[in-house]
């Protein structure tokens, strides 16, 4: 697949695993990574870049662990708890590395459960039950219970990412806690090891016996004991996740742990963060799927109404309400500025408000429901609200907007600039009463301390998601204790619990005793030496915990320091400051990045995730295939901002950024922009790979494969004239084989057939720059090097669309003739060659800005080569005139979709013959991540008859010449048997439309049909 990195220790490797381990670390190091790779089946990975990306979770912290294991059995996490005892390693048990407060790192060894424990055990579906391996990520499960009309109902924000264990580990709630309580409320049974190797089987105590009995009677002795102290200081809500679950034997939470009033053991284990065992399997209680649900959406002239609106709405629904979800303005206006968020956010908006709530009821039947938001429109006109809520009864509008507010912690950490919403007191939660007195007077805090929060809240339950700006390069720690103590003053004045929801870890540990008294921490402590004797289980965390301020344990500690670059594309628009009070940003280039700008855009990345998900979207394809870190948005930003900063070990400082550690974490992203659409705090890998490779080709070299690819556009006007000869690698057996040796590209793949007689040599004719000029409806037509000289029919069909709805069409030319075509300069840029890159993007500006400056539309076919004129060619120092023409580049489809919406393109619509059969659609990634799809379905519909489907598909695994490849053909093809060549095969008799010409080469190579462009088939459908 691609070369392992030198520490990746395999089980062939374990003899040498010592001496390599403990040559860049230490001997205990050595003799873990020997013993784990002889005797587990898992990954041991103890690189100093894999360590270094296991180092961080969403939180503001980063410890480095001594090694990581990623078991492929359940039997290599007890090997692994037995190695780690005998040589004394602390265990840090991980799922989806998803934590906000630095529970999943640690000094020792992290065991990674996502990769491979995540099976589904057994579904009792009559009893409602499921028993699963703490891998599973929740919406993979709740997926495969969707037949069965259940779901497992803790439904947190980070759904497509977090696994059942973490959130056992964390006691995790969700936006409908109002309705099915916690993690703790839907746990019925776990079975993990302890620290000793042995198994606990933990239930109902009235049933349990040996061991499991015996902890219990020796928690049920403690809690007893201390009844007057938990009736004193246990915060009474529903939201308290601190400390360990005491109170299973005397109930001190709103909603009793179990329906019947019994004591179930396994609750002991929830809201341990991996401190007391090592999950092997957890019992779940489902809940039957809601049929159907209602949304009422209020919205609030001030974020203090919105707040003491709450206690109101929180009474409706009887029993049917499930969610009041609070969405501030900040949240909003971020929301605004993201191209995937903002048109769902503006249908919940009604002028410009403070703050909205998401007010959900579900029941049987939306007839039952829909009284339930009449209700919700009287009570804010009684509250003096009149006309404030947006009605949302369709399911689609609620699904979409429920979507922004998943993406609610990420999408705050979207302020550019180093001072960040920080996540330390953002789950304290408060009885309903009170939740706007104290928000208000934590703005207050907040003013005091320079700072500004931005908030979201489950409102229903009082807990508060707010996290105050702060730089934690520039004092960041010390505002953040003293807003900490203030704060906690206030949770005491308010008897709340200022751990309500993200768990404890590194950040709130220490409020542990604050919270509950010395005597119940101590109780704490108690609990932990039972099951943990040995200490070996997450140490130091909930007991014995260290201070939140601590800043050798965080991700920009004050040694922090980037290594000076100078960048080949212009990252200034990251490279600024921002006002913690007034979130406004500084200048471009004015942020002080020794790295101009790329550093801080790296380092936009927070760990939250988004990218480890599987659902409809585009990212990350190379992380779907393999499930590794390495291979996954997060990883590679994490990879790039350690060589950064000189923080990989075993590598110089200034080599880390051209190192091979980071060359092979940038080995499988094929580019497909799908991070710079979904992911929500802007992280653009695609675009950080080019600048990558300028630096790191510069340093080591091209291959042969490079310039070939690279300088297509240069030599194909020749190349063309040598079509036959080209294309025997094909047609001879043994020259695949020879040009896999001597070029790399891969002898199971065909390559594009070269054309003696191409576009540009066909003698069409369009309109001259003066005609089209001056033309009442102009049209400029780009015709990229890959329809130019490989697929001819596709610029001959879009010219003779684009004529037949009456435009005159201008075919763009270079302003001083060479023979050679127009080009965006892609090809370069996919080697680095930014340089090169820009000479040909100059090129293309002249020959094009004075139609731009006309308004005139620029229309292209290949997605990559055109949305390059709305992308890279913006970041090459080319100017305003790069600007001007990026506001006139369209696709083909977006441009005849946006004339049809204007009633321009009647004529062609009577030209078009009706078609009866099914249109499949794959969309290429670079449309998808420009919004550009949707565009080509309406386009689609033009023909009469036609009813497109697209495919839910990721990338389609060919990335330009990545699939080409020899070192990728593998991984290529499983990209794009995921979901893209299935759904091709479905449908045999089916159209396949897909635009980019990588796609279409793949769909031939992988399922053996044509498929055809957009163009194409709106020529074919032409009447004469």
């Amino acid at each position: 697949m691609n070369a392992p990195l030198p520490l990746k220790i395999t089980r062939e490797a374990a003899a040498h695993a010592y001496d390599n381990v403990a040559r860049v670390s230490n001997e205990v190091a050595g003799r873990l990574a020997a013993r784990l790779a002889a005797e587990t089946q898992g990954e041991v990975l103890f690189s100093g870049a894999d360590r270094g990306r296991y180092a961080t979770d969403a939180s503001i912290y980063q410890v480095a662990p001594v090694g990581v294991l990623v078991p492929r059995t359940a039997a290599d996490v007890k090997t692994a708890l037995d190695i780690s005892r005998d040589l004394q390693v602390p265990i840090v048990a991980r799922g989806g590395g998803t934590s906000q407060c630095g529970q999943t790192v640690g000094a020792g060894l992290v065991i990674d459960y996502a990769k491979h424990l995540r099976s589904i055990l057994a579904v009792d579906a009559q009893a409602r039950t499921a028993e699963v391996e703490p891998g599973i990520v929740l919406d993979h499960l709740n997926a495969a219970l969707k037949p069965h009309g259940l779901w497992y109902p803790v439904d947190v924000s980070t759904s497509a990412q977090a696994t059942l264990g973490g959130m056992a580990g964390n006691n995790s709630c969700g936006s409908r806690s109002i309705a099915y309580g916690n993690m703790v409320h839907n746990v019925l049974g776990a079975t993990a090891w302890r620290s000793d190797g042995s198994l606990l089987e933990l239930g109902r105590y009235d049933t349990a016996t040996g061991p499991a009995r015996q902890l219990g009677d020796y928690v049920k002795a403690l809690s007893d004991q201390l009844l007057p102290e938990l009736q004193a200081h246990w915060p009474k809500v529903l939201r308290r996740v601190a400390g360990y679950n005491l109170d299973i034997f005397n109930n001190q939470n709103e909603k009793p742990y179990t329906t019947d009033g019994s004591v179930n053991l396994s609750h002991l284990l929830i809201g341990s963060e991996g401190t007391l065992g090592l999950t092997r399997s957890l019992t779940l209680q489902l809940a039957e799927l809601p049929r159907t649900k209602v949304l009422g959406v209020v919205n609030f002239p001030t974020f203090y109404q919105a707040m003491d609106s709450a206690q109101h709405i929180a009474r409706l629904g009887d029993g049917t309400l499930t969610a009041v979800e609070l969405v501030d303005r900040t949240m909003i206006e971020l929301s605004l500025q993201n191209p995937a968020f903002a048109p769902t956010v503006r249908t919940a908006l009604i002028g410009q408000p403070d703050a909205i709530l998401l007010v959900e009821f579900s029941g049987n039947s939306k007839a039952e429901l829909t009284p339930k938001i009449r209700q919700l429109v009287e009570l804010m006109g009684e509250l003096g609200l009149p006309g404030s809520v947006v009605e949302m009864i369709d399911d689609a509008p609620q699904k979409n907007l429920w979507e922004v507010r998943k993406a609610g912690l990420n999408i705050m950490m979207s302020l550019k600039g180093d001072g960040k919403p920080v996540s330390f007191i953002e789950d304290c939660a408060v009885p309903l009463v009170h939740l706007a007195e104290y928000t208000d007077a934590l703005t207050q805090v907040f003013r005091k301390h320079g700072s500004k929060g931005t908030w979201y809240a489950h409102a229903s339950v009082g807990t508060l998601h707010v996290r105050p700006i702060l730089d934690m390069r520039r004092q960041g720690a010390d505002k953040m204790r003293a807003i900490a103590e203030e704060a906690s003053e206030l949770v005491r004045h308010y008897k709340g619990a200022y751990s309500g929801e993200h768990g404890d870890g590194l950040c709130r540990g220490e409020w542990i005793e604050w919270q509950f008294g010395p005597r119940i921490n101590d109780a704490f402590a108690q609990i932990k030496n039972y099951l943990d004797p040995l200490n070996l289980l997450c140490p130091q965390r909930i007991v014995n915990p260290p201070k939140m301020d601590d800043t050798r344990l965080m991700r920009f500690a004050p040694s922090y320091k980037v290594i000076p670059i100078k960048t080949a594309l212009d990252w200034s628009a990251w490279n600024v400051q921002n006002d913690p009070v007034t979130e406004q940003t500084s200048a471009p280039g004015s942020g002080g990045d020794p790295a101009q700008g790329f550093a801080k855009a790296v380092e936009m990345c927070n760990n939250n995730g988004t990218c480890r998900k599987f659902d409809a979207g585009t990212m990350c394809p190379s992380y779907r295939v393999t499930r590794d870190e390495k291979h996954l948005t997060r990883g590679r930003a994490n990879t790039l901002r350690l060589a950064l900063s000189g923080q990989l070990e075993g590598i110089k400082a200034e080599d880390a950024f051209t190192s091979d550690a980071v060359q092979e974490a940038l080995e499988l992203c094929v580019g497909c922009k799908g991070c710079k659409r979904d992911c929500p705090t802007g992280v653009d890998m695609a675009k950080m790979k080019i600048e990558f490779l300028h630096h790191y080709k510069g340093k080591h070299g091209y291959t042969l494969k490079d310039k070939l690819v690279a300088h297509l556009p240069d030599y194909a006007h020749w190349a063309s004239r040598l079509a036959p000869l080209l294309n025997l690698r094909d047609k001879i057996p043994g020259l695949a084989a020879l040009s896999e040796k001597m070029v790399g590209f891969s002898a199971r793949r065909t390559l594009p057939q070269w054309k003696t007689q191409t576009f540009f040599n066909s003698g069409a004719v369009g309109a001259s720059r003066e005609e089209v000029l001056a033309a009442a409806k102009p049209v400029v037509l780009f015709v990229d090097t890959f329809n130019g000289y490989f697929e001819s029919d596709n610029a001959s069909s879009a010219l003779k669309v684009l004529q037949a709805a009456g435009y005159k069409v201008h075919i763009a030319t270079k302003t001083v003739a060479d023979g050679k075509s127009l080009c965006c300069g892609r090809t370069y840029l996919a080697s680095g060659m930014v340089d090169k890159a820009k000479a040909k993007a100059s090129e293309l500006v002249a020959a094009l800005l004075p139609f731009a400056e006309k308004g005139i539309a620029i229309v292209g076919l290949e997605p990559s080569c055109l949305l390059t004129m709305r992308d890279e060619m913006l970041v090459m120092g080319l100017g305003d005139a790069a600007q001007t023409i990026s506001g006139q580049a369209l696709l083909l489809e977006e441009f005849l979709a946006r004339e049809a919406a204007a009633g321009k393109l009647e004529t062609l619509k009577a030209r078009l013959k009706p078609t009866s059969q099914p249109i499949l659609l794959h969309g290429h990634c670079h449309q998808k991540a420009f919004g550009a799809v949707s565009p080509i379905i309406d386009v689609l519909k033009l023909i009469p008859g036609a009813q497109p489907e697209l495919i839910e598909s990721s990338c389609c695994g060919m990335a330009g010449s990545f699939g080409y490849e020899a070192s990728h053909y593998d991984v290529s093809m499983q990209m794009a048997e995921l979901s893209l060549l299935p759904a091709v095969r479905k449908q045999p008799g089916a159209i396949v439309v897909a635009d980019g010409t990588s796609c279409r080469h793949q769909i031939k190579d992988g399922a053996q049909r044509e498929a055809i462009h957009v163009a194409a088939l709106l020529a074919r459908q032409l009447q004469d």
